[in-house]
């Protein structure tokens, strides 16, 4: 024979002492008028703020007891006054009237001091100021952040290959559709993508970047998607908004998307698809407005063959693409630029003066570091140089930097020529990058074992 099971708890059930104790709590001083205005309730709270006693004020007219009370306006117009401030005992008070109706008919009213202490309404006003300019301070430094830094007269160049690229880069931005921006390590993929966004309609907005070949792919969507409190072991408390939640109205820049882990591509294609994300731990997408720039130094096309880059996301960002010429295609660009850094970077003291032969130096170089590499050599040779004179002594030795040994007695070993050639790739990985962790990722090599072969080969 089965119990029968118990119903749950219906408002007739609630106990009359929880009734009663909410309606005579000391927080709130609550007054109960019918619909004539005859007070049928006064909580003890209001004992010395009336001139008369709870069971005295019971049955006399609300403007008996407060003469100044708009309870009485409350019951004819149905509209609550909630915030507004009243005089009591010579004190300021601020109260809310509520009128109180059944059947859309008014058949009473209810009020109540909001703040008993004047002092708190002060304080809860300073409270909110506070957290304003708080805010405000949040909202510049995020626009500090994820602002632009620079525009198209940041690209240095003057050939036809970077001009054309400029004129792909306004056609780009007058569009909305998304942009892939390919070439090789330090072409200037990022200045593009800011140029872009600079030039669009989406100026205001953030420009949030993402460098996915930084990122290890276990973390990889959680910053992209965000995710909410608890979500997981470690997570913070109050959650973490996503890449593509903070540009929402504005650009996200996936750089170097060719080393996305293909997982992570799915989602990603989803997420272009459906225009919309989903926190790690929540079931409710956000309807997102985002426009979508990638920038890649890999074989797009080859990676697809390979199985490591997804056919349908290559065609779902590639509507517009912008190829960056490398710098030793921009041959007539090469000294110029050389002489730019030299003027920016040396501007503690006056513009060095270049000496004959530095010229043809760089200029037979291949530069596989493209322009962020020549940096770094002006940046060497501002250092070496003496008497604010450049030499072609002060440059590396860059004739004999990709060239392979000699042969040993008329004939190379296999051994010799795979270490010459492990050391070219390390010395051209190093001038690409930005840090030695970041050369040891584009090398597939473990950070230590980087350096162990730097000191190998007596690399600096």
């Amino acid at each position: 024979m089965s119990e029968t099971p118990e119903k749950p708890p219906s408002q007739e059930n609630i106990p009359s002492k929880l009734l009663d104790a909410l309606l005579d709590n000391p927080y709130e001083s609550l007054i109960l008028v019918d619909a004539r205005g005859i007070i049928r309730y006064m909580s003890s709270a209001n004992e010395g703020i009336y001139p008369f006693t709870t069971q005295e004020a019971v049955g006399k007219h609300i403007r008996e007891v407060s003469p100044k009370t708009r309870m009485d306006r409350v019951l004819k117009t149905g509209k609550a006054e909630i915030g507004r401030s009243m005089v009591l005992d010579d004190k300021t008070r601020v109260v809310a009237r509520i009128p109180l109706t059944k059947d859309g008919r008014v058949v009473g009213a209810a009020g109540k001091l909001l703040f008993v202490d004047p002092g708190k309404v002060k304080e809860l006003y300073n409270r909110i100021t506070h957290l304003e300019r708080r805010l405000e301070k949040y909202e510049d430094e995020l626009q500090q952040i994820y602002r632009t830094n620079y525009s198209l007269d940041s690209i240095l160049g003057e050939s036809p290959e970077i001009e054309e690229a400029r004129q792909l880069a306004r056609q780009a931005a007058r569009a909305t559709s998304p942009v892939l921006i390919m070439g090789e390590s330090g072409t200037g993929k990022e200045l593009f993508a800011h140029a872009i966004h600079g030039m669009s309609d989406r100026v205001s907005g953030n420009l949030v970047k993402v460098n996915c070949a930084a990122i290890p792919g276990e973390l990889l969507e959680a910053e992209l998607f965000g995710y909410e409190a608890g979500a997981f072991t470690g997570a913070k408390k109050s959650g973490k908004t996503g890449k593509f939640e903070l540009a929402h109205g504005g650009t996200i820049f996936l750089d170097e998307i060719g080393d996305m882990p293909v997982p992570m591509q799915i989602k990603i294609l989803r997420v272009l698809q459906e225009r919309e994300v989903e926190r790690i731990g929540s079931n409710r997408p956000k309807q997102l407005d985002f426009r979508l720039i990638c920038a890649t130094n890999r074989d797009l096309s080859k990676l697809m063959r390979q199985g490591l880059f997804r056919q349908d996301l290559y065609y779902r960002i590639n509507v517009m693409t912008l190829k960056l010429p490398p710098l030793r295609d921009c041959k007539g660009d090469i000294f110029p630029v050389f002489q730019h850094f030299s003027r920016i970077l040396g501007r503690e003291k006056a513009s060095p003066i270049i000496l004959p032969g530095v010229q043809r130096v760089l200029e037979k170089y291949a530069w596989p570091g493209n322009v962020r590499e020549l940096r770094n050599v002006t940046e060497r040779a501002l250092i070496v140089c003496r008497d604010n004179s450049i030499a072609p002594a002060d440059l590396p030795d860059l004739s004999q930097s990709e060239v392979m040994p000699e042969p040993m007695n008329g004939q190379a070993t296999l051994k010799a020529m795979m270490e010459q050639a492990e050391k070219n790739a390390i010395e051209q990985a190093l001038a690409q990058a930005e840090s030695r962790a970041q050369a040891a990722r584009s090398l597939g090599i473990h950070r230590t074992g980087l350096y162990q072969k730097m000191n190998k080969y007596g690399i600096e």
